[in-house]
């Protein structure tokens, strides 16, 4: 059997409501500041927008800008972010054999279109008729394609200038867990030497919130750190694009790209969810890596969302387990399938600063590690779906 290789994260692209780029965010959770939410602009509902921004640097030509819905602008921003630095961008010889996996969900509705129709359905005769012709004349040609995550990969495509193979995953959480496990696989296993693998969400929008809303996980009124909205909370949707650029370690040592962090391990599990069913998945990955783990100098940071019972079954586990944990659902909100490559990108930049960030809500445990090397990084998906990944520092 063939050895599998090193994977090194080497570039990182993430777009929040804390700002542009990593540092950016680590400054904010460093400090502990408090969470940039929106409790207005979508009242009672409570919404992490991101700020006001320019998408020219990364996506320069106007047309298309125009062409992209806010989520793929968000992606491909954010993908050029990853891309720049990786020492990538630009450089023909490196994007001819860049692979790419994309791990987003649906694409807007037009919001005017859908609340024109229904009005138009309560006032006529024929509202078979009135739907087709509608739909025939409203929609615009490219909302199917909108609705899948191909858009998004082939816009980084045109936009960067990414030549090699490309793969989309949809499904909320684990696709992003999924995105991740298969790039890290192709790499070790001398499939790929580059591939980009991230995702985009747009979660400031009423059609997200509606959907969520039918099924009773959409935080409101009141804001509260992830650990802390009990059973009435639920969940803080975001506006957010992450990236990573992974890269086998004798492919990046050759071009001298410095690693942010290896990513040893990323495992996936999905279940129906009965009773004990994420804490018994949650326990069987943790079994996986915990051979690996260095306890003085390792920690968890936790994608929780907030949602119970899916909250309190992770926070049962990772107080089993006993390392010291820092959530950032609570900073950054949740962006679903884009969650995983955020906490990922955070993860290095705790390996990189060697300490976790500040704690905040009642889940957040323990003093930040000596020397911290190695993260390991959870996603207990909404619904479905549990993924965890172990990040270790280089050097």
């Amino acid at each position: 059997m063939t050895e599998r290789r090193e994977v090194w994260i080497t570039g990182v692209g993430l777009l929040t409501c804390l700002g542009e780029g990593l540092e950016k965010a680590w400054e904010h959770l460093e400090r502990g500041d408090q969470p940039p939410y929106d409790d207005k602009s979508f009242a009672p509902y409570i919404v992490h927008q991101l700020p006001p921004m320019s998408f020219d640097k990364q996506i320069p030509k106007k047309s298309d800008q125009r062409q992209m819905e806010t989520w793929q602008r968000v992606g491909v921003y954010s993908a050029g972010l990853a891309l720049t630095d990786a020492g990538i961008a630009g450089k023909a010889e490196l994007l001819d054999h860049t692979d790419m996996i994309v791990a987003a969900g649906g694409g807007e509705r037009d919001i005017a279109v859908d609340t024109a129709i229904m009005a138009g359905l309560r006032k006529t005769n024929q509202p078979g008729a009135f739907l087709n012709e509608r739909l025939m004349s409203d929609l615009r040609p490219t909302l199917f394609l909108a609705q899948l995550p191909n858009l998004l990969a082939g816009n980084i495509s045109l936009v960067h200038g990414i030549v090699g193979s490309s793969r989309t995953f949809m499904g909320e959480e684990s696709a992003g867990v999924d995105a991740v496990r298969v790039a890290q696989a192709r790499i070790a296993a001398g499939q790929s030497e580059l591939t980009l693998v991230g995702g985009a969400y747009h979660g400031t929008r009423w059609d997200v919130l509606l959907a969520f809303e039918l099924g009773g996980v959409v935080l409101k009124n009141k804001f509260t750190p992830v650990w802390d909205r009990g059973p009435e909370g639920g969940i803080a949707f975001a506006t957010m694009g992450a990236f990573l650029m992974l890269e086998s370690k004798e492919h990046a040592m050759a071009r001298g790209a410095r690693p942010r962090a290896r990513i040893s391990q990323v495992i996936s599990d999905r279940n129906v969810r009965k009773p004990g069913d994420a804490e018994a998945s949650l326990r069987r990955q943790w079994n996986d890596v915990a051979g690996r783990v260095d306890r003085a100098h390792s920690a968890v940071i936790s994608g929780a969302a907030g949602l119970q019972p899916a909250t309190s079954a992770e926070l049962a586990v990772l107080k089993e387990i006993g390392l010291p944990v820092r959530n950032t659902g609570t900073h950054i909100g949740h962006g679903v399938d884009t969650q995983f490559m955020a906490n990922l990108g955070i993860g290095c930049a705790a390996i990189e600063h060697r300490k976790l960030f500040a704690p905040m809500g009642s889940g957040d445990a323990g003093a930040s590690p000596e020397g911290l090397r190695q993260v390991v990084v959870t996603s207990i998906g909404n619904w479905r779906g549990e993924g965890l990944a172990l990040l270790e520092r280089v050097n």
